[in-house]
């Protein structure tokens, strides 16, 4: 925390900016030893611009035209004196000025580290430091949107209010345990009990926001299946609208699974167009089909892909019976007639030769999907998978502390279990002195970030 760090802030490539970053006690020093321009650094107003160059100190050489940025503690991203070189958007150079920074008293930052640092000096909680990651990898609108949400402090808010409750609630019960000559009375115990019950109704909330959660930040694992030849890299080409997988009458084409990503009205999809199921003597066939039944086994939603104009086939009962929840049919080549053995099946019948049926197809994909969550379509408070540990964790401990508040347990027995329960709430804001709880979320951040 007492070095200068150093980074580039934007992605690798040709470009018309780069960003490279200074934050700490030095980086104003450092800055100075290498811009020149009209005002010094140091003499630079907080938060504006000014042109100027980067010049490297051995040999007096230019290295580029910049625009520089000061932000002076504790008014900045990192809560440290942070400044910002905007220069040209090309690998050498930006690399080249980043060199110099650590050539002249800063170091190399590591991942998520300037986020780490916010985080330390209180400019974000720990929630607001894992939405920027989410922001970075927000592959639908809503996904960003809900990211905004909780960057903008939501989510902590929440937990905090959590927190306070049950800070409160362990104060009631530690005061009975210092004067046990008072005891608890009925009504003050009655309260007591509500409250705690309200906590857990908060806590079941949030934790049912972890599927929704999920879907946003992961996507949807949407396996595309079915025997040979009934239309699932077609299927697939139609969902991408181009032509991502080979398509063509011969048997056993796609021998490897495909994967892509599309966004569904605002529902990230990921899709895996699989080998077709069927018997193969051909080893990289039977490695290929092998690995469909796995992708089938872990997936979120799996398109059973038919051909709607032939009867059932054992593979389809197998795939059907095993996954019957998260299985949608899809009656392919429809155009062609559909066989009697399709009528007691919810099936959706389509042409993806002809493009007809695809509306409703898609429509029948998205309520499937997002027929169990809340409210969809609102920006939401969505935990993570730490989160929802955490968050679990912490009701399980409520719920004995309620459980032997019940049975007349002694106080410290519920102090304990209450105080399991502030622990754990704690954790997601990262009020705690875990350290590698912390070291392994921001690792999950990329350099200068």
């Amino acid at each position: 925390m007492e070095d200068t760090i150093a980074a580039i802030s934007t992605p690798f490539g040709q470009g018309a900016i780069a960003l490279v970053r200074l934050s700490g006690t030095g980086a104003i020093a450092v800055a100075s030893r290498l811009f020149f321009g009209k005002t010094s650094i140091d003499q630079l107003p907080n938060k504006k611009q000014s042109l100027g160059k980067i010049v490297d100190p051995t040999s007096n050489a230019t290295v580029d035209q910049v625009v520089i940025c000061l932000h002076r503690a504790p008014h900045s991203y990192t809560g440290e004196d942070l400044v910002e070189i905007n220069c040209h958007g090309g690998v050498l150079v930006s690399r080249k000025i980043l060199e110099l920074c650590m050539q002249n008293g800063a170091r190399l930052a590591e991942a998520g580290e300037f986020s780490k640092r916010a985080f330390t000096n209180g400019k974000l909680d720990l929630t607001q430091a894992e939405a920027v990651m989410d922001i970075i990898s927000a592959k639908t609108p809503l996904a960003l949107q809900a990211a905004a949400e909780q960057l903008e402090g939501r989510l902590g808010k929440k937990i905090l209010e959590i927190r306070q409750h049950l800070i409160e609630l362990l104060a009631h019960i530690e005061a009975y345990i210092d004067f046990p000559e008072e005891g608890i009375e009925p009504d003050i115990g009655q309260t007591l009990q509500l409250n705690m019950k309200t906590i857990s109704a908060e806590l079941d909330y949030l934790l049912s926001t972890a599927e929704q959660g999920k879907i946003l930040r992961e996507g949807v694992r949407t396996v595309i299946c079915g025997e040979p030849n009934v239309g699932k890299s077609s299927l697939l080409n139609f969902l991408l609208g181009f032509g991502r997988a080979i398509v063509s009458p011969t048997p056993g084409t796609t021998r490897d699974s495909i994967e892509e990503a599309i966004n569904l009205r605002g529902i990230p999809l990921c899709l895996i167009d699989t080998a077709g199921l069927r018997h193969s003597t051909d080893p990289i066939e039977q490695e290929g089909i092998a690995r469909t039944q796995k992708l089938i086994g872990q997936a979120d939603l799996v398109l059973l892909v038919v051909d709607a104009s032939q009867g059932q086939s054992s593979y389809f009962e197998k795939i059907f019976h095993s996954h019957p929840a998260n299985t949608l049919p899809v009656l392919n080549k429809a155009d062609l007639g559909i066989h009697g053995d399709w009528a007691e099946h919810q099936g959706i019948p389509i042409s993806c030769t002809k493009q007809e049926g695809m509306d409703n197809f898609l429509k029948a994909v998205y309520v499937r999907i997002a027929s169990g969550l809340a409210n969809w379509g609102e920006a939401q408070v969505a935990i993570n998978t730490r989160h929802q540990q955490c968050l679990g964790n912490a009701q399980s401990a409520l719920n004995r502390a309620i459980e032997a508040f019940q049975q007349q347990l002694s106080p410290e027995l519920i102090a304990t279990d209450l105080r399991a329960a502030l622990n754990f709430t704690s954790e997601v804001v990262g009020k705690t002195d875990a350290e590698e709880i912390l070291g392994t979320i921001f690792s999950r951040f990329c350099i200068g970030k």
